[in-house]
């Protein structure tokens, strides 16, 4: 799963346009993050700006807008309705795919720092990140905005975690910063078959998290009844890491349940749809469908489409967008508009982004792949040609696997083969992946040959990348062989166990791994040839020299099988 974080920074100037494309324009010149939303407020004086990216790129571009709105907001002039205490008010990182939440309060830590050490700012660190309990709460970290820092700076217990000093000019022109990690927040709306707003309360109260008032003799107009320190006595809801009201909406003529998860890990977006439908049923109200509000990581889809086959007693090993329509259509994510995963899926927008900028040889049709194959240029070659072959091969296993899940007769063993065909799924997925990444070892050699090479020290700089761009160039087919080579497992399975109608296209399958392997292992001796480290490269071919030997004698193996059945 691709790296993928989020930031959502808070400066203090919804003004000034030309101010907050300045700071925009900082954070996407110094990496290459997506810039998915910029939301200025003139009344708060204050825009919410929110970008994705690779977690280095992220905190690259995060410094560097907090570097230029340094530079370009004065707090000593600064008012507005929103409480702030800097001139980048709070920047929190939150993960989106393949990080944890851990991982980005680290980051966030050496983000600030970083901030502080380098520009001069004061930074409390707060949520995931805070180095004390209480600093988990922005509140308190911001606790008498820009106006209390004289006093909290260089106080015990009320000073910033990373800058502390007394106030000086630099602190009063830039406030402080509050840098954390929190847990991406879902915004959904459950659309209802009613336009009471009083029973979309009573739902929304059932499931939040923080549930309802207790009340004398358990009546709903009875009085809340508090606890020894004057702090209403509630019910919980039933469902954690969330927060939750009722409304009537106009523009649709419904009410509806507004959620938000703040907790996606303990509660994800399907589980909470099916509580709320659980709820309302209680209440002789049904749900009709669900509106997300914003982003949403595509984790959160694919999971909820893949519970909904898994009722279904349906394979998981299908096509990713396969599993998004599941979880659309299960979920009436379209009731209200169409819903375009394209559109709201955060990966989704950042791989759109990353197309504008260069093309990927698998996004190609089949004949313009064979036509840029066929053409003058090196690349794509035989490493590439060698991983897609592999990624069909691990594509026949798998539609053998979904096929033998949905058999007539056979449906008691559709989570075996489900198993199966999500493995294959994985296998073929990251083939692909080396597709892309073969062509980019190669022009990766390429780039050094450009290198400047007058001086000794341009030599040897020179002659050092070339080495590492060798290496790089063996490890990437080398990768592909070990990859290609965990087909067998499935396809020898499918051939003994799978639908018989179609062991024919397991035996295909174990023909096109095994000449992955073989076509991979060509491109491993041809680019170590080229290591000036000759036992490294004898390892590496050596290495590669087993996974061929056993490929092949895989590939014999269930060929035998497939030409026993077939007769």
């Amino acid at each position: 799963m691709k790296k993928i974080i989020e930031c959502v920074p808070n400066f203090s100037e919804g003004r000034d346009k030309e101010t907050i494309s300045a700071i925009t324009s900082a954070i996407t010149s110094a990496a290459p993050v997506a810039l998915l939303d910029v939301d200025p407020g003139e009344a708060t004086n204050r825009t919410v700006v929110t970008f994705v990216g690779t977690p280095d790129d992220v905190v690259e571009a995060a410094f560097a807008g907090i570097k230029r709105a340094a530079e370009l907001i004065d707090m000593r002039k600064h008012h507005g309705a929103h409480p702030r205490m800097g001139a980048t008010d709070v920047c929190p990182l939150i993960p989106v795919s393949g990080v944890t939440l851990e991982e980005c309060a680290e980051l966030s830590r050496v983000l600030a720092k970083r901030v502080a050490d380098e520009l001069g700012i004061p930074v409390y660190c707060y949520e995931a990140a805070a180095f004390t309990p209480e600093r988990k709460n922005l509140a308190v970290c911001r606790a008498g905005e820009y106006e209390a820092l004289p006093e909290k700076m260089n106080h015990p217990g009320k000073g910033p975690d990373f800058g502390d000093r007394p106030f000086d000019e630099a602190a009063a022109r830039t406030g402080a910063t509050t840098i954390g990690a929190r847990d991406f927040l879902i915004a959904v709306n459950f659309n209802l078959n009613t336009t009471s707003t009083r029973r979309a309360n009573a739902i929304a109260f059932d499931v939040r998290e923080k549930g309802r008032p207790q009340r004398e003799g358990g009546k709903v107009t009875g009085k809340p009844l508090k606890d020894e320190n004057g702090k209403p006595l509630m019910i919980p809801g039933t469902l954690k890491g969330t927060k939750a009201i009722g409304w009537y909406i106009d523009e649709y003529g419904i009410a509806q349940v507004s959620m938000n998860i703040t907790d996606i890990n303990t509660t994800p977006l399907h589980v909470a749809f099916d509580e709320v439908c659980r709820a309302a049923n209680e209440r002789g109200i049904r749900v009709t469908g669900t509106e997300i509000v914003g982003l949403i990581p595509k984790r959160a889809l694919v999971d909820a489409g893949k519970y909904f086959l898994r009722k279904q007693q349906r394979s998981l090993g299908i096509p990713e967008a396969d599993i998004i329509r599941i979880a659309v259509k299960s979920m009436g994510l379209d009731e209200l508009k169409p819903f375009k995963p394209e559109e709201k899926v955060i990966e989704y927008l950042l791989e759109a982004g990353q197309k504008k900028s260069g093309r990927k040889l698998v996004d190609m049709t089949l004949e313009g792949f064979a036509d840029e194959t066929a053409s003058e240029s090196p690349a794509p070659g035989g490493g590439s040609i060698a991983a897609y072959i592999g990624a069909l091969g691990a594509a026949l296993g798998t539609m053998v696997a979904n096929l033998s899940a949905h058999k007539a007769g056979w449906d008691e063993r559709w989570e075996e083969f489900s198993d199966y065909a999500e493995r294959g799924r994985d296998i073929l997925d990251r083939l692909i992946g080396l597709v892309d990444e073969d062509t980019a070892a190669f022009n990766r050699i390429m780039g050094v040959f450009a290198m400047p090479k007058g001086t000794e020290e341009e030599k040897a700089a020179r002659a050092k990348a070339l080495q590492e761009a060798t290496l790089y160039a063996t490890e990437v087919p080398l990768r592909t062989m070990k990859t290609a080579a965990e087909a067998f497992d499935l396809l020898e399975a499918m051939a003994r166990e799978g639908n018989p109608a179609s062991v024919s296209d397991a035996g295909v399958g174990a023909l096109a791994a095994r000449s992955a392997v073989l076509g991979a292992q060509l491109n491993v001796r041809i680019n170590a040839a080229g290591l000036t480290d000759r036992s490294m490269a004898e390892a590496l071919c050596e290495e590669a020299e087993e996974i061929a030997c056993h490929a092949s004698a895989r590939e014999t193996q269930i060929l035998e099988i497939v030409n026993s059945k077939i007769g």
